[in-house]
């Protein structure tokens, strides 16, 4: 026989009340219902979970083990009714770091005023598509180009480039640096969500490179002065961090920002998102 989760919330509601009368008017069913649904969810499972005496309902040592599994498994299937139930009355934003950078706060504060009807989430999701391919999300914000078979989406704004190098780096006494002079020094890449690659310069003339796979690595690696890094200007807002610091490269293209939903499953407020977020890049520039 297969536990359901009528059982599972029978034994909770047991336990929380403290007798079968008590959880009966919990549940609003009988409680000669509650005593048939936990003596099925025992039997399914083979084993004895409440000891009953005139006086109180308490756990055996197994029952003590399911009762916590059974809170948890009911709080994850009550998040994804509430997921799925709440339909477009929530916006989920996913991004793998800096978010909206130094429009990030006021992405929030000026979103209840545009759209008082839907709720704003911001979710951080450390994979290339912010979340989005993972489900995380309903909208992302990323600094590459997303696979245009899957997602669709429109560029927002631009930030510029910085290379970011420890702070007692002989470059961190400099107002900006070329792209070329970092051909001489190692490339510090996070390969699974940063927005450089070696194709920023020619073939005959690329960097040495290290790799790691999250921010906070990446920023603690420079910090060593191992090696140097190039970055979006949202992570100069977003993510100060003692031992590094960020200089303009001055003759870099700037990293293109998108907003990017599913091509087949478009949110209704995403273009609402779109319309806010790129006013307030426009605004900037």
């Amino acid at each position: 026989m297969d536990v359901e989760l009528r059982q599972l919330r029978c034994l909770v509601a047991i336990a929380d009340e403290g007798t079968f009368t008590d959880a009966a008017i919990e549940l609003g069913v009988s409680q000669a219902a509650v005593s048939r649904t936990l003596a099925s969810l025992e039997s399914a499972l083979g084993v004895r979970l409440l000891r009953r005496t005139s006086r109180e309902v308490v756990p055996t040592a197994v029952g003590t083990q399911v009762i916590a599994r059974a809170r948890r498994l009911l709080a994850e299937v009550d998040d994804l009714v509430r997921d799925a139930t709440s339909g477009h009355t929530r916006l989920r934003i996913g991004y793998a770091w800096s978010a909206m950078g130094r429009h990030t706060v006021d992405f929030q504060r000026r979103w209840p005023a545009l759209r008082p009807d839907v709720e704003l989430s911001l979710v951080r999701t450390n994979s290339a598509t912010g979340g989005l391919a993972e489900g995380a999300c309903d909208v992302a914000v990323v600094r590459t180009e997303p696979d245009q078979r899957r997602f669709d989406g429109v560029i927002v704004g631009l930030e510029r480039r910085f290379c970011a190098v420890a702070s007692d780096d002989p470059w961190a006494r400099r107002r900006s640096i070329r792209l070329a002079e970092i051909s001489e020094r190692t490339l510090l890449i996070d390969r699974r969500t940063g927005t450089t690659t070696t194709e920023l310069w020619p073939p005959e003339n690329r960097p040495a490179v290290e790799y790691t796979h999250e921010l906070d690595d990446w920023l603690t690696t420079i910090a060593t002065g191992r090696s140097v890094g190039i970055t979006a200007e949202s992570t100069v807002d977003q993510y100060p961090r003692p031992g590094v610091v960020f200089r303009p490269l001055r003759d870099a293209a700037p990293i293109a920002v998108r907003l990017i939903w599913w091509r087949d499953d478009p949110h209704p407020a995403a273009q609402a998102a779109v319309a806010l977020l790129t006013d307030l890049y426009r605004a900037q520039r």
